[in-house]
């Protein structure tokens, strides 16, 4: 793959992913901080050509790296399509994602939440539409300054509440109805070219 060709791919990739972070995340307000974040451009994605977990993992350092050095970066989605595709390996590799951050000693001051195509929460059945909050294009992993969460959550009136909110709105979608919200943000690339 020349560089050219990797970095168009790239850019549909992150195209996608943005797509799917604003109709989920942002619309749908499964994340009530992030729209703040997003329209002040305060949002790296990166993609990861990664296939290994070593080779994700160099990946993750650096990024973790990068956001200890950049002030003008408040989170960072590392999206990994080529790495752990099946969400079973996936759930298995956040471990070493934490041990990553022990290593590193970042732990309290970053913590990273998990999306996956196939994601499923536990006590969940894989067609229940709450998985849906989780269930990203891509297998990405999204890096977030602990400080930034817990102000946050501090000024936030009902956080407890976020959950269930979250869970009954996806519910009352449905898994149709969000399966295809997915997959506009794949026919909205399609339609670019």
């Amino acid at each position: 793959m020349t560089g050219k060709t990797q970095a168009l791919e790239s850019q549909e990739i992150i195209a996608i992913t943005d797509c799917w972070i604003n109709r989920f995340v942002v619309e749908l307000n499964l994340c009530p901080f992030a729209r703040r974040e997003l329209e002040a451009g305060r949002v790296r994605y990166s993609v990861s050509l990664a296939t290994s977990a070593d080779e994700l993992i160099t990946t993750l350092a650096d990024e973790l790296q990068l956001l200890d050095n950049s002030t003008h970066i408040e989170t960072t989605f590392v999206v990994h399509p080529g790495a752990f595709l099946d969400f079973s390996d996936y759930n298995l590799f956040l471990d070493e994602v934490d041990e990553l951050l022990r290593q590193m000693d970042y732990e309290g001051q970053f913590q990273v939440a998990s999306f996956h195509p196939d994601y499923q929460f536990a006590g969940t059945e894989p067609a229940d539409a709450e998985n849906y909050s989780n269930r990203s294009p891509y297998p990405m992993l999204h890096l977030l300054r602990e400080d930034s969460v817990s102000r946050a959550v501090a000024n936030h009136p009902a956080v407890e509440d976020i959950p269930n909110a979250n869970i009954e709105r996806l519910n009352a979608m449905g898994s149709e109805q969000l399966k295809e919200l997915r997959v506009q943000c794949f026919e909205a690339k399609a339609n670019r070219h």
